[in-house]
């Protein structure tokens, strides 16, 4: 039986990479530079570069289920995923952070749903969404969109803990980004700091940059009144 992935390294190796040869090669020799950290969900079903229509060296990837970004005080004990927040803001001086949810995402069901008593790492990790679920003891497909989307807006939050987030941040020098990827219309709808809401891209005047989060934004508040 044929080696489906090895086929497809070998096919990236003759086919895709001469392509971009002298692009990677300028990558080797001068180093990473890219503007964003794109925090975004492992599921399968979002692709950044993809979705951004990004090339080699643009996007600083960290992928984890849901898309959550752990405390900064480590209170949830040594993450990648702050570690990475470090290394991209301190070292990589990105001037952009994305952080990307999704239409159907697994970690946000959990929240509402039991996990398997083997899966102690994961029932941790849900912990970081939890704020963010609704009082209803069964959810629709609404509560469900609007829990995907304040776990958004709770990661901006928490990503302000991070001194180094901070300071950019309120200098200007460090814009964060809102998404939520609807999967079903292939549109992401980007959170708006001044309507307090997500609006579609299309309709977007840019890509979600705006003032910092102030803590406990109305879109984390559960009166109806809100869009979220």
């Amino acid at each position: 039986m044929p080696d489906e992935l090895l086929q497809r390294l070998q096919r990236f190796q003759t086919d895709a990479f001469p392509l971009h040869r002298s692009h990677f090669r300028h990558l080797v020799d001068d180093g990473q530079h890219p503007m964003t950290l794109f925090i975004g969900c492992s599921d399968s079903r979002l692709v950044p570069y993809l979705l951004t229509g990004a090339g080699p060296g643009e996007l600083f990837l960290v992928r984890n289920v849901g898309a959550f970004v752990p405390p900064h005080d480590q209170s949830q004990g040594f993450h990648g995923t702050a570690a990475a927040i470090e290394f991209a803001v301190l070292n990589l001086s990105v001037k952009r952070i994305v952080v990307c949810g999704h239409s159907h995402c697994g970690a946000i069901r959990a929240l509402y749903g039991d996990v398997s008593p083997a899966a102690k790492h994961l029932s941790q990790w849900l912990e970081l969404g939890r704020e963010a679920a609704l009082p209803v003891a069964e959810p629709g497909p609404d509560v469900l969109r609007r829990t995907e989307q304040r776990a958004v807006v709770l990661q901006l939050e928490r990503l302000m803990d991070y001194p180094m987030v901070r300071e950019r941040v309120e200098a200007g020098t460090l814009a964060l980004h809102g998404w939520h990827y609807v999967i079903e219309d292939g549109e992401v709808h980007v959170f708006d700091v001044q309507r307090g809401g997500f609006v579609p891209a299309a309709q977007a005047d840019n890509a979600g940059t705006g003032p910092y989060v102030a803590h406990q934004p109305e879109a984390l508040q559960d009166d109806e009144s809100t869009r979220l």
